[in-house]
């Protein structure tokens, strides 16, 4: 149940604001404990002051340090007093009126030091009680001659219950919070949940090889976005498993046509059908003939495999471009002649790079085998090699029957063409190679003008 993430979201989401109540409500509890006191302190210095103003101001009416008279304790409701505040009122110190009680319950002189004269805050035990009190003693001082102080106490249980009350309203309050902050953590944790959910029961389909499912798409945000990217990850995954069918297909394809050449010459052979020794060479060579197209068709498919897996190394050496142009150039002479092709040469710049010479020649080399297979007898093909800047250029062009728009891209596929002899993997392994070199391979075509295969590189200079 809690592995779901529409479960543990709010939970996590409700945990945290647990947490984060629980901490502002024990400091919230702190600061009231600290100003609780405060204020306690403070009442209790005021009324502490009030009283001793009177004491004061009665023995000084009449001030006689030696006089047997009774001076009378001024008079006020203590009871009335103490019930209205909730503090306590006491005596302290030497009995200021002759011959008369203070008015007020005694404390030993040894609760606190009242000839100080100063006003003081202590904690004490009043006589017949267990409970513990918080007290300030205001001075009595006529004439400025400390004679005793009043001390007006208040229990501190009054503000353990001040705090227990603040507690039992935080704890409502907290209690009505997270229900309301529950009902909005299921709410958006739905909102949040659910695409991630229909994010993954989609990808399951798809990792059962079911491309073709919906993602569900919500909101313009990173949910959203992942799930745009998802939608085309399942695209590329279909169009990569297609082309993978159709590659193996076409593997298929590809190998068995040799091989049902050759048991068919090998066969006939053996059978005796053919059996004057001319017919016989003349099989032999077929046979020759299709292994050496098995060998290039599997050398190719070894290249394209370790391209496919970026297993290819490149082995950088400083090349001489003019040189390498004119060795592919020189492969071809004699099939030029031969077929009276009109072949030119043309090198604008001797330029020397550091780069791959043997694959810039493989390159080089496989565009102009296919301009030979795509060029008539008594046509034209021409090689160029020229520099802009930065980069360096091979055209390789040729009078055949060009290449219609639409299938211009296509013929950079595997097995796209192989009806004139070749695999169909040259110009794939070609553009592959290219990229690898940190370079790039287009295509520029007119259906009954002819094509111009551009093989562009860095030209990164020896240092």
């Amino acid at each position: 149940m809690f592995a779901s993430l529409r479960v543990r979201l709010p939970l996590l989401f409700l945990l945290g604001m647990l947490l984060a109540g629980a901490v502002m409500t024990a400091i919230a509890i702190r600061l009231f404990q600290d100003f609780a006191h405060k204020q306690t302190v403070a009442d209790l210095r005021r009324q502490a002051d009030g009283i001793a103003t009177l004491y004061t101001e009665a023995i000084e009416a009449d001030f006689n340090p030696g006089a047997t008279d009774s001076r009378k304790a001024p008079t006020f409701a203590r009871k009335s007093l103490e019930l209205a505040t909730g503090s306590r009122i006491y005596y302290v110190g030497v009995p200021p009126f002759p011959g008369e009680k203070s008015g007020l319950p005694t404390l030993p002189e040894s609760k606190i030091d009242w000839q100080s004269g100063k006003m003081l805050t202590f904690e004490f035990v009043p006589p017949g009680t267990t409970s513990e009190f918080i007290a300030v003693a205001a001075p009595v001082k006529p004439r400025d001659t400390p004679v005793g102080a009043i001390v007006v106490a208040r229990e501190k249980t009054n503000i353990t219950a001040s705090v227990w009350a603040l507690i039992r309203r935080l704890t409502v309050a907290g209690v009505l919070g997270l229900m309301v902050a529950g009902a909005f953590a299921m709410y958006l944790s739905r909102r949040l949940v659910e695409p991630v959910l229909g994010l993954s029961r989609a990808a399951d389909e798809v990792a059962a090889g079911r491309y073709d499912t919906p993602v569900p798409a919500r909101g313009a945000g990173e949910i959203g976005h992942l799930a745009e990217r998802f939608s085309e990850m399942a695209e590329r995954l279909a169009e990569a498993e297609t082309h993978e069918r159709n590659f193996l297909m076409s593997v298929s394809h590809e190998l068995r046509t040799p091989l049902t050449a050759i048991r068919g010459h090998v066969s006939a052979i053996l059978e005796g059908v053919i059996d004057d020794p001319e017919t016989q060479a003349l099989s032999l060579g077929v046979v020759e003939a299709e292994a050496q197209r098995l060998e290039r068709l599997v050398g190719d498919i070894i290249d394209l495999a370790k391209l496919d897996t970026h297993r290819f190394t490149v082995h950088a050496e400083e090349v001489d471009l003019g040189q390498l142009a004119r060795q592919a150039y020189d492969t071809f002479g004699e099939e030029a002649r031969r077929r009276t092709i009109d072949y030119r040469l043309a090198i604008t710049d001797t330029t020397v790079i550091v780069s791959d010479g043997d694959r810039v020649l493989q390159i080089v080399a496989n565009l102009l085998s296919n301009a030979f297979r795509a060029t008539p007898d008594g046509g034209a093909i021409g090689l160029t090699l020229d520099r802009s800047g930065s980069v360096v250029r091979f055209r390789v062009r040729d009078t055949g029957p060009g290449i219609p728009a639409e299938q211009q891209e296509v013929i950079f596929r595997p097995f796209v063409s192989g009806a004139d002899g070749g695999t169909g993997l040259g110009l794939t392994i070609a553009r592959e190679l290219a990229t690898a070199l940190g370079g790039k391979l287009a295509l520029e075509s007119d259906v009954g003008v002819g094509s111009t295969f551009q093989l562009e590189l860095p030209a990164d200079e020896p240092a």
